[in-house]
């Protein structure tokens, strides 16, 4: 596969715009945001100059930054051509649609962003999200031992990972972390820290449950029975709101989803709070049991609800299995530079 040259399309006195479709966008931004450049992300979409824009559309506005135009311009330059993507330098803020002067355009904060690692956190789950920030974004990401993390100063991070763990945690850490999420924090769990994260009261979810008697199973065919209900890797499609912030950087309404985990979150009474349903007809790869099909259909892989002044996601599958799929890398990052907006 042969990666796109990337580059500034103009220099511009006004504004940069940088379209959020590329797999590479988030080091980009990232790459932009660590400069201490003044960044925001477009929650509609626009035009401009005959140009479609989509939702998640970053903007650069020239004025009030730290570099000159001319530094601005040499060090986009420089971001877009290692991110393989192109920044187009515009001239006007009149658009069709929101206006590049528009409240609609959210300012965006640096992430500085840690995960959980130690006893009772799954280490391939942790290295998968290690391996993404820091192999294919050139992103920072600061592990935290569980054992340590009474001592830790958590206050200076915009947002922390929960691998899929078996947590047992004592009180005074419990109220460390509501304390960080209740004062503006973007708290993430994958998995089993799903359940767990709902239990202990950070996030109000309910499950749907599947219980499938054993009927005419012999002794012998009690091993079979009990595997058949076992969802060991099946691929799922599901129908996605392109408007919701999660979904920033998807051209299509559909997205193929990775699952190997029999947690079936149901949706939020708002349709507005699940950007992402499983489609009427699922499956597209991969076995699944009639029950946990019948139970998958009613449910939702990704939610993400309000906690204090923070914020608490949560996603029910892997979505950096093994770093093979691509195509949902960006639901972390999209939680983590605008889970604020979300």
């Amino acid at each position: 596969l042969k990666l796109e040259i990337g580059g500034v399309t103009s220099k511009s006195s006004y504004a940069y715009l940088m379209e959020w479709h590329e797999y590479y966008s988030p080091k980009a931004l990232n790459n932009i945001l660590k400069k201490g450049v003044r960044a925001k992300v477009g929650m509609k979409q626009f035009s401009l100059n005959g140009k479609k824009y989509d939702y998640g559309t970053i903007l650069i506005p020239v004025q009030n930054q730290d570099l000159d135009e001319e530094q601005l311009y040499t060090f986009l330059n420089e971001v877009a051509t290692e991110s393989n993507l192109a920044i187009a330098g515009v001239d006007t803020g009149l658009t069709e649609g929101i206006d590049l002067g528009s409240n609609q355009f959210r300012i965006l904060q640096t992430p500085k962003v840690a995960m959980l690692v130690g006893s009772g956190i799954s280490p391939s789950d942790a290295g998968e999200i290690w391996h993404l920030f820091d192999q294919r974004y050139d992103m920072n990401i600061t592990k935290i031992d569980l054992n340590y993390l009474k001592k830790v100063d958590i206050f200076k991070y915009t947002s922390i990972i929960l691998p899929n763990s078996n947590l047992k945690l004592d009180a005074s850490i419990l109220t460390k972390l509501k304390t960080w999420t209740q004062n503006g924090g973007i708290l993430i769990g994958y998995k089993n820290a799903v359940k767990w994260l709902s239990s202990n009261k950070f996030i109000d979810l309910k499950f749907e449950k599947v219980e499938v008697k054993a009927n005419n199973i012999t002794f012998e065919q009690r091993r079979n029975f009990s595997g058949a209900q076992v969802i060991g890797g099946a691929i799922f499609e599901t129908d996605i709101d392109r408007s919701h912030p999660v979904n920033f950087g998807y051209t299509s309404s559909k997205l193929p989803i990775f699952r190997r985990t029999k947690i079936f979150m149901k949706p939020d009474s708002s349709s507005y709070n699940n950007p992402i349903k499983y489609a009427k007809n699922p499956l597209l790869s991969g076995y699944i049991s009639k029950p946990n099909l019948t139970a998958l259909k009613g449910t939702v892989p990704f939610q993400i609800k309000n906690f204090g002044s923070g914020k608490v996601a949560v996603f029910t599958d892997n979505t950096n299995f093994r770093a093979f799929g691509y195509g949902t890398n960006k639901l972390l990052m999209n939680t983590i530079f605008f889970g604020k907006a979300m």
